[in-house]
């Protein structure tokens, strides 16, 4: 009797397993011209201007190599060097107007230097939350630790916010003694800095620190906590006075 063979595996599974690696995932997000056009959406909104500018950033290099193109006798491949350089100026334009847009809609906001501050590049330390707070102006201070020292930036008019601003460097030098520390205020007040202006004030400061010492410092800190919150109000446990009745059991 002729034994029965067993059929061979199938490598079905296997091939489906293997054209599943190289499928492609579907976008979840928005491609980039979308989000481009979003960008320009949200910027004209702001700043209406923004057509205009880069409208002439179309213009102006495609006409000037244009014209060298013509002189020169080689117009159409002036021509599309100077349409590459006409849509990156238009870029160049949309991003710098954007971010101009964006800094307009934040100034006046609470919070909104800590919204600048989140732009920094690597080798800064932000916190996430500030680290001094008034409830009732909602006037706020920031901390970022980086190679020039601590800086601490208060959000504020200037005669409300010195008072914030210098109890949390006093607060800071308890634990930083040998640290260099810095304050900045933000704002339009006389003596403070513009927000749009605060990201490159921070990183035009003298770098005094190295990276090791940037994370000892920043250990350090923790010991600081963050934001205190303020004395809820209610009975003063100092000033209650006890109840006489049912002291006396009634």
């Amino acid at each position: 009797m002729a034994r029965r063979s067993d059929p061979a595996p199938s490598s079905a599974p296997a091939e489906g397993r293997r054209r599943g690696l190289f499928r492609r995932k579907p976008r979840t997000g928005p491609g980039r011209i979308a989000q481009m056009r979003e960008v320009y959406r949200m910027t004209a909104r702001v700043d209406p201007s923004t057509k205009w500018w880069m409208l002439g950033a179309l213009v102006i290099p495609f006409a000037v190599f244009e014209v060298v193109g013509v002189l020169t006798g080689h117009w159409i491949y002036f021509g599309i060097i100077g349409l590459l350089f006409s849509v990156l100026a238009a870029l160049f334009v949309l991003a710098r107007r954007a971010e101009s847009a964006a800094y307009k809609s934040l100034e006046g906001q609470p919070g909104a230097a800590g919204a600048a501050l989140r732009t920094l590049r690597r080798g800064w330390l932000v916190e996430e939350e500030p680290v001094a707070i008034d409830p009732r102006t909602r006037d706020v201070v920031f901390r970022v630790v980086g190679r020039p020292g601590v800086i601490l930036v208060s959000d504020g008019p200037a005669p409300r916010v010195n008072r914030l601003l210098e109890d949390e460097k006093r607060r800071t030098a308890r634990v930083l003694r040998d640290v260099p520390l810095h304050t900045i205020q933000c704002g339009r007040g006389e003596g403070q800095t513009p927000l749009p202006k605060l990201p490159k004030k921070v990183q035009r400061l003298e770098r005094k620190l190295t990276k090791q010492e940037v994370a000892e410092v920043t250990k350090r800190l923790k010991a600081l906590g963050g934001v205190r919150p303020p004395i809820s109000k209610g009975i003063d446990p100092f000033r209650a006075r006890p109840d006489r009745r049912a002291v006396r059991g009634r």
